[in-house]
């Protein structure tokens, strides 16, 4: 959920309006802007661009809704022709809209407020504004499209609660299916700090991001390790002011305030055709969109649900050729292409009956091969389950371990975290900040760290591809009473490897993820774990394709911090880590079994 352009493509909506539009000057569009009254009366500012060219009969509606600036938005569509140039030359009359309590729209500004939690929601609003276009622009042909990415993936998915039956097409693109379980705030129960931190900062310290964040060093790493408990930077920040600070400390497990504002969890049909976009190396929201994929996906009885995955940071595929992604060439402009031979044909299609409705179930990019691979499900029905094993001389194998005895340790201290990517750490959103590409980060950087353990194979002899879902079977034990798993499967690049020379030996993260120990007997309720006792832990590392080429190494990374994008475990359990003391923090020594009755392993399935 980001600030830039790219985000802002996420925005637009609309609702039901009494006022009468504003003309302004124009270079592509007419403009008209509303204030449309909810159905509660609470009015949204809206923006109506129609193109100025000339159309063969009426067009269909194309929304977005947003919380960061409509009016922004309908500038950069007028400016073009970089912004959305292959659906702004399909034509289509576009509508923005500032969701309620933000910008210029009236009402309060409740942070993914759930569906059903009062009398008007995103998804009644976006119901009502859909309501109101169809009656009331002229020239318009029945249909409607909506889009968005980040908090605008989210508010599409809003929209497909309860449809307007004129709502036809619909793309949630790196929407924030689950903020607990996997994407914004927390993952599988590690709280994101420095996420949770700055973009609650950025959006609820005010009403149109007028103050942003201001941490008090360059390093963020050094300014979070400053503080000694969360409480300690809550109090410096002001942050118990925030609405959403104030329910990561209320509601730190996964109860039913998270539970409620899970998007998947409230998907009970599939009735209006949906695109569902996200990166696989999004570092904001990579859970979501695989969610409520497959969670549409269990109730698609009408074959109206597709997916795209393709090989980007956060909404990197809405304004970017997509050609690389930090270091990572990949052969092609693949959001260019994503742009054009996707998203535009699939819109015209469901909206103007143009062209044919043969779309792939799920179109994914291969990074490793460098190629894009269409299946007729997702996850592939031919894959396997293929498991690497953790073994013996920090070697990784296909071969489940015999060894009766045999395991790694390392200890972790929580005064000397380890980075989760090269130091500085800017402000997430800082400019020349490298959050968009810190996952592609050559991983080599924490080599030789003591709490950093690594298993790798022989270089392969035969390409080997994954497709579909990934995780992570962890026999641990601790010294303490809490820990953290993260686990990271990493494409090591021969020494040999053509192109840039940084390139040699490369090591690549192509999936990596994190678990909080304490909820290893389940995500609603967090519980000790017992010291020196062994116990299994599941770490999701989700779904991708990727091909590890011939003479490639595949390598496994296990540590316990990730800072300061995750917040340091005690590792000392306390009910409540956003209240634990500064004495709760304590090092402790963590075990990986590799045993026949402790097989650690990452589980991915390959295709044939």
């Amino acid at each position: 959920m980001k600030r830039n352009l790219v985000l802002l493509m996420a925005l637009g909506a609309l609702s039901v309006a009494s006022a009468q539009p504003q003309e302004n000057g124009s270079r592509l569009f007419t403009r008209s802007e509303f204030m449309l009254p909810m159905r509660d009366g609470t009015q949204l500012f809206t923006v109506v661009m129609r193109p100025m060219a000339a159309a063969t009969g009426p067009l269909p509606f194309l929304m977005m809704r947003t919380p960061y600036g409509a009016d922004s938005v309908a500038k950069a569509l007028d400016r073009g022709p970089g912004f959305m140039p292959d659906l702004a030359k399909e034509g289509y009359i576009f509508v923005f809209q500032d969701i309620r309590g933000r910008y210029r729209s009236q009402g309060e500004f409740v942070m993914t407020r759930p569906p059903g939690s009062s009398k008007a929601d995103e998804s009644t609003d976006t119901w009502d504004a859909i309501d109101w276009l169809i009656k009331s622009v002229p020239d318009n042909n029945g249909r409607v499209g909506i889009l968005g990415v980040s908090y605008g993936g989210w508010l599409t998915d809003q929209s497909l609660v309860n449809p307007h039956p004129a709502l036809k097409a619909a793309s949630p693109q790196a929407s924030a299916g689950d903020m607990w379980m996997g994407d914004d705030f927390f993952h599988q129960g590690a709280w994101r700090q420095t996420y949770g931190t700055e973009y609650a900062w950025m959006m609820e310290a005010s009403k149109d991001q007028s103050v942003l964040p201001t941490p008090g060093r360059f390093d963020t790493y050094d300014w979070y390790l400053s503080f000694p408990t969360l409480g300690r930077l809550a109090q410096s920040i002001g942050a118990m002011n925030w609405p959403t600070w104030r329910a990561f400390v209320e509601h730190p497990a996964y109860d039913v305030f998270w539970q409620g504002r899970a998007v998947p969890r409230y998907l009970s049909h599939t009735s209006v055709a949906t695109l569902t976009v996200g990166g696989t190396w999004d570092q904001e929201d990579l859970y979501g969109p695989q969610a409520t994929y497959r969670a549409r996906e269990a109730v698609d009885s009408r074959k109206l649900n597709y997916l795209v995955l393709g090989p980007w940071s956060h909404g990197q595929w809405a304004g970017n050729a997509g050609e690389s992604l930090g270091n990572i060439h990949f052969g092609s402009n693949t959001g260019e292409y994503y742009r054009r031979e996707i998203e535009a044909p699939w819109f015209a299609y469901w909206l103007k009956d143009k062209g044919r409705a043969d779309f792939p179930e799920a179109r994914v990019f291969d990074a490793g091969a460098r190629v894009w691979r269409s299946f007729d499900a997702w996850p592939p029905k031919d894959a396997v389950s293929t498991r690497l094993y953790f073994a013996a001389n920090r070697t990784l194998s296909f071969d489940k371990p015999k060894d009766t005895r045999g395991d790694d340790a390392f200890v972790s201290d929580p005064a000397h975290p380890v980075p989760y990517r090269p130091r500085p750490v800017e402000w997430t959103y800082a400019d020349g900040s490298r959050w968009a590409r810190w996952m592609t980060e050559d991983q080599r950087f924490v080599e030789g760290r003591p709490d950093v353990l690594m298993w790798q194979t022989a270089p392969l002899d035969h390409d080997l591809t994954i497709a579909g879902n990934m995780r992570a079977q962890l026999f641990g034990s601790t010294t303490g009473s809490d820990l953290d798993w993260v686990v990271k499967l990493i494409d090591v690049y021969p020494d040999s490897a053509e192109g840039p020379v940084q390139m040699r030996g490369y090591q690549l993260m192509i999936a990596g993820d994190i678990m909080r120990g304490r909820y290893w007997k389940g995500f609603e309720r967090a519980t000790a774990v017992p010291r020196n006792s062994t116990g299994e832990f599941q770490v999701d590392l989700h779904q991708l394709a990727y091909t590890f080429q011939k003479s490639h190494r595949i390598m496994v990374q296990v540590q316990s911090t990730w800072f300061p994008l995750y917040d340091r475990n005690p590792q000392t359990f306390t009910a409540n880590i956003f209240k634990a003391e500064a004495s709760d923090y304590r090092a402790q020594t963590h075990r990986v079994w590799r045993t026949v009755s402790h097989p650690s392993n990452v589980e991915v399935m390959t295709l044939k």
